[in-house]
């Protein structure tokens, strides 16, 4: 399933300095970009708001913003297009739909491996204690 739909008024950016390597260029020019996206005022379904506001995700803090730090490319371009994809993937991975889980129950022979090695770990602490003697 592709990801829903956003608005481009919907996402906010923001031009900062990229951290790491890059020489004089990493301490000139603000070519990394932060995107902010407001789950709770998007023009995302109810569901999909749900589903996005309870995943697992660090990016997404508790008041309800996705914020995305892009900084992989030399180009602000590139790194603007890279944080936009990077929230259409977030987007696509939170609304996907799980599968339902089938309850099965354990065969025989799992039955009988389980009280197999049940009976040898048994036998392993029995000769563990102490002798007693027959007096």
């Amino acid at each position: 399933m592709n990801s829903p739909k956003i608005l481009d008024s919907e996402i906010e950016f923001s031009a900062i300095r990229a951290s790491g390597p890059g020489g004089q260029n990493v301490n000139k020019v603000s070519t990394a970009v932060q995107l902010r996206f407001d789950i709770n005022r998007s023009s995302l379904s109810p569901e999909i708001k749900v589903k996005l506001l309870h995943f697992a995700d660090r990016r997404i803090n508790k008041d309800g913003w996705v914020v995305i730090k892009a900084q992989r490319f030399r180009s602000q371009d590139k790194n603007r297009q890279d944080a936009i994809d990077r929230l259409h993937a977030l987007l696509a991975a939170a609304s996907k739909q799980q599968r339902q889980r089938i309850a099965t129950r354990p065969g025989r022979a799992a039955k009988e491996r389980r009280l197999r090695n049940k009976k040898i770990t048994g036998d392993k602490k029995t000769g563990r204690s102490a002798i007693k003697s027959l007096e």
